[in-house]
């Protein structure tokens, strides 16, 4: 089995933001990692909410084989140490799901004490995501400046 499997999918979200990472055009990224992009979420409804996107872009995680895999949840888990150390997150929410857009590609929610107590315990989905900020570079300069420390990219 190969160790990358092409996605045959439609066109998705996460194909037309990879491209655009790699292009340059993407303003949401933080960096780029051995197994694809890092983002800050389009709504930030929870601070630090980061996606990683893997270039090239696959239709799940089942896609991948052995070390291609092994490094896309070490890159993920590697977003939530860096979260965790970063920010004053109590704990990182991993979800990987891809029903709405089918290309894999990684949820990292960070949870905070702060939250308001209905939403501390409940899934991130539970959130008004319409509600939520919107990315702005500026505003998450001094995070996303932070969050490449604790990833050593300076």
């Amino acid at each position: 089995m190969p160790a990358i499997v092409p996605a045959t999918a439609p066109e998705t979200v996460i194909h037309r933001d990879v491209a655009a990472a790699r292009a340059g055009r993407e303003p949401r990224v933080l960096a780029r990692l051995a197994s694809g992009w890092a983002l800050f979420g389009g709504q930030q409804f929870v601070r630090g909410y980061l996606l990683l996107l893997p270039d090239p872009v696959v239709p799940q995680l089942n896609s991948l084989a052995g070390a291609a895999r092994a490094q896309f949840l070490a890159d993920m888990t590697r977003l939530g140490d860096a979260l965790l150390a970063a920010t004053a997150a109590v704990r990182i929410n991993y979800a990987i799901f891809g029903n709405v857009e089918p290309a894999l590609h990684a949820h990292v929610i960070p949870r905070y004490a702060d939250e308001p107590p209905a939403l501390r315990t409940a899934q991130p989905w539970a959130y008004d995501w319409a509600q939520a900020a919107s990315f702005d570079a500026a505003a998450f300069a001094e995070l996303a400046a932070a969050l490449r420390r604790e990833l050593d990219l300076r």
